[in-house]
């Protein structure tokens, strides 16, 4: 198969192809527009001439004389030849020429019509006469007036040019034309061929085809891989997005690509993409290997930010995201789990010493002692969701609260349910999201809260309500929220761990999520100061949107 004709041939062929038909063209309206101006001059010419012989008063004099031949060939021939012009005939009002350029054609009829000046009218054109084709001009000759009798037209006054001798003068002003044009045409072809190298260096001296598949390739991968990619010039602007970042971002590529980013990313991403610089970057405390942990909506993500350079210059930021939710969910089911495994473990050995009591007693016969031990050790190690909250009927909710009293009594946290809480299961698929969104932002707030309390602390939870309006209150006795503190603990990033003498109330990414839970379903979360003496978190989560 033939090789198509290359990138550069293309771009060279075009370009010098439009400098020459723009050259050519310019140069052909040129000469139209000096072809003209010419013409208009040497009309301007004949007619200042014609008038001026129409109005010598020698030649009207003239016309009175036995032979006006005689007086007006010698005028006319002198004007003629002081005006560059080719003739200069006089005639009577019958046609019959006084003057003429050739003596042996005075006294004889014109060859061309002579009615139009002798009605009084000025005529210009183009005619074939006894010289040739010529430009020219006639004009009325009027004689003297009397009384309130207008002048009356006594003859005509007739100037012109040949047109070989017009085209000739217009061809010698073409030569400055034709090199002008010609200086243009090689400096155009000049800038066209450097026009195409510059194109040609700037896609790398790569063809249209390589191109092509170098972008479908490169679409393929981005919108192949399993993490989100964003990309951000140095302005801040979005240049690309791939199908992964948007479904995580919950964004549509038409509103993203070209917008700022800060117009349509939350404000961790940007924070995070403002922050990249180049060479490797030191994570945040507490943050995972390889990124940073930020919340995207109700999307826990792991985000990496990183320079994107080109021939060793910045030219924008990357932003790699991966998702955490089912993560992050399954480490903080794992931590229940392993908490409640520890006590059911615990457990196991008191029941084994239990049992061993009981089998002394029973060997030594002090039957009453050992029916007494077992009446008042009875069942009261059993680890059941219904000694911890009774009234809550979803089985994953109560299992919830019962991992949690577990965990916090493992760590020297007291949590109590509250005797009055009260909530239906899910009836069914329809109130399965609310259900999700219950044990989301229980788990969160009891989490904060035993964190806030620490180890001798208590926690309260009451939990009330159905599925179409649930409530939940969680009081701890830990040092609670400063009120300058309460305006920025639902922004994302905010922690409160830790800090020397100081111990404050979250954990970066749960109060931001449980605000974002309770604002989706038109719910409120309101921060107050508990009776225990620590914080108060009251989440209200009504029917809403799921």
């Amino acid at each position: 198969m033939q090789r198509a004709m290359s990138l550069r041939v293309q771009l060279l062929t075009l370009q010098v192809v439009i400098v020459l038909v723009l050259v050519c063209a310019t140069a052909a309206v040129a000469s139209a527009v000096q072809e003209r101006q010419l013409r208009q001059a040497y009309l301007d010419r004949m007619t200042g001439v014609a008038l001026s012989v129409a109005g010598l008063p020698a030649i009207r004099d003239a016309f009175d004389d036995a032979d006006p031949a005689a007086a007006v060939q010698p005028i006319a021939e002198l004007i003629r030849e002081a005006s560059d012009v080719t003739y200069v005939v006089v005639t009577d009002d019958q046609g019959i020429r006084y003057s003429h350029p050739n003596p042996e054609l005075v006294g004889e009829m014109v060859s061309t019509d002579p009615s139009v000046p002798l009605s009084g009218q000025v005529w210009t054109g183009t005619q074939t006469g006894t010289l040739g084709t010529s430009w020219r001009v006639k004009v009325p000759i009027y004689g003297e007036a009397e009384d309130d009798v207008a002048a009356p037209v006594i003859g005509t006054a007739s100037v012109g040019i040949l047109e070989s001798e017009l085209r000739a003068d217009w061809r010698d002003g073409l030569d400055w034309l034709y090199l002008a044009v010609g200086g243009a045409a090689v400096v155009g072809v000049v800038a066209a061929a450097w026009v195409t190298r510059l194109v040609r260096r700037r896609i790398f001296r790569l063809e249209p085809e390589e191109i092509a598949a170098l972008l479908e390739t490169r679409d393929a991968m981005l919108h192949g891989i399993t993490e989100g990619v964003v990309g951000l010039d140095g302005k801040g602007r979005v240049v690309v997005a791939n199908d992964e970042a948007l479904r995580l971002l919950d964004l549509d590529r038409a509103a993203v690509v070209g917008a700022d980013a800060r117009d349509v990313l939350d404000p961790q991403l940007v924070a995070l993409a403002g922050s990249a610089a180049p060479g490797p970057t030191e994570q945040p405390d507490g943050a995972p290997p390889g990124g940073e942990l930020v919340l995207a909506g109700e999307r826990v993500l792991l985000a990496h930010a990183g320079p994107a350079t080109a021939d060793g210059r910045d030219v924008g930021t990357v932003l790699v995201l991966r998702d955490r939710t089912e993560l992050h969910a399954l480490l903080r089911d794992l931590d229940g789990a392993r908490g409640l495994t520890d006590s059911l473990r615990a457990q196991s050995h008191e029941f084994a010493n239990t049992l061993h009591v009981v089998s002394g007693l029973l060997e030594l016969g002090q039957i009453d002692e050992a029916v007494s031990f077992v009446a008042r050790v009875g069942h009261g190690g059993l680890l059941t969701a219904s000694g911890v909250a009774p009234g809550v009927r979803s089985p994953e909710l109560a299992a919830l609260l019962l991992v949690k009293a577990t965990t916090s009594r493992e760590r020297g946290v007291t949590l109590e349910v509250d005797a009055a809480s009260a909530l239906p299961g899910p009836a069914g698929a329809a109130e399965e999201t609310w259900h999700d969104d219950v044990l989301t932002v229980l788990g969160n707030l009891v989490d904060n809260a035993v964190d806030a309390a620490g180890t001798g602390g208590r926690v309260r939870v009451l939990v009330t309500g159905s599925a179409g309006d649930v409530r939940v209150r969680v009081d701890d006795d830990g040092p609670g929220l400063a009120d300058e503190l309460r305006a920025i603990a639902f922004e994302p990033g905010f922690s409160t761990k830790h800090d020397g003498e100081r111990r404050t109330h979250g954990r970066g990414i749960g109060l931001t999520l449980v605000q974002r839970v309770a604002a989706r379903r038109g719910g409120s979360v309101v921060v107050g100061t508990s009776p225990l003496g620590g914080a108060r978190l009251e989440v209200r989560l009504p029917e809403g949107t799921p």
